[in-house]
């Protein structure tokens, strides 16, 4: 009797040596992309971190906020104390006196140089005390209702002197007395008066005189030069030229009326002002409509 066919088997399965498990290549592979897009995403996310600090910080140095000071001082510059507008009296409306004009009995108008000396002043709200004619009628009717003035005597003591400031109502006005002098003056219709100050300057008040004058703001700055003997000045004549400059320009504006408009402080460049000289006659044989 023959023997019965051996039975077919499947065909064994790898066995895995001992102390191992079988790895599943999907599974793991999975795995490895799982980490790879896990860490881009950790770099991507580091990355717009670190820009949204950056860009914090920078605009926190651009500005700093409202509760946290800068390291830059700010400053704000105001106005100087005191200044006054000098285009008319509703600006500058405190009057002059003779103390601010002429505070002392020398006045030097420059370090290291002879001081004029001064004899007399006088505040005074009649206009027409320093001045006579046509003269003080346009002064009148230009507003004037302030003069202050002095008489001086030159370093040098040969010149006699009256200067002063008179103070009419606004710029406008002050310059069409500027305008209008000259025809007065030169036609002898009117003259600014010199302020006598004892026996020995009379001829302040009564000899032909060298005159000038200067507007700024409201105020018409001026002055008139005699010789103290008496004797005529001629249009030519350097000295009184130079006395006009020094108590026109140099004192009444650069000085007194700059004071006045910078509350004190004095050196501040302002514009220049206009002015006019010419000469004036003596008081005898002069033609004059008052005073």
């Amino acid at each position: 009797m023959s023997a019965p066919p051996n039975p077919v088997l499947p065909p064994a399965e790898p066995v895995a040596p001992s102390g191992s498990h079988p790895v599943d290549g999907r599974r793991g592979g999975g795995r490895a992309w799982q980490v790879l897009i896990g860490g881009a995403a950790v770099l991507v996310l580091l990355a717009l971190c670190g820009l949204a600090v950056a860009t914090l910080l920078q605009n926190q140095t651009k500005t700093p906020p409202a509760a946290q000071p800068s390291d830059q001082p700010v400053v704000e510059q105001s106005a100087t104390a005191g200044a006054r507008d000098l285009d008319s009296r509703d600006t500058d409306q405190l009057a002059l006196t003779a103390k601010e004009v002429f505070p002392g009995k020398g006045l030097a108008v420059s370090d290291g140089r002879p001081a004029y000396r001064v004899l007399k002043t006088q505040a005074s709200a009649n206009c027409g005390v320093a001045a006579t004619g046509e003269v003080s009628d346009l002064l009148a009717r230009l507003g004037c209702n302030q003069v202050v003035r002095a008489t001086l005597r030159s370093p040098d003591g040969d010149h006699l002197l009256t200067a002063g400031l008179f103070n009419l109502t606004d710029a406008a006005s002050a310059q069409r007395a500027r305008d209008q002098l000259r025809q007065i003056l030169d036609e002898r219709q009117g003259r600014f008066q010199g302020m006598a100050a004892g026996d020995d300057t009379e001829t302040v008040a009564t000899a032909a005189a060298r005159v000038g004058w200067q507007v700024r703001g409201h105020y018409l700055a001026y002055c008139l030069v005699t010789r103290a003997d008496g004797e005529r000045i001629s249009s030519t004549d350097a000295k009184s030229r130079d006395i006009l400059y020094d108590m026109i320009e140099a004192y009444l504006n650069r000085s007194v009326l700059e004071r006045r408009a910078n509350g004190g402080v004095t050196n501040q460049p302002t514009a220049s002002p206009t002015d006019g000289t010419t000469n004036q006659s003596s008081t005898s044989g002069r033609r004059s409509s008052g005073n």
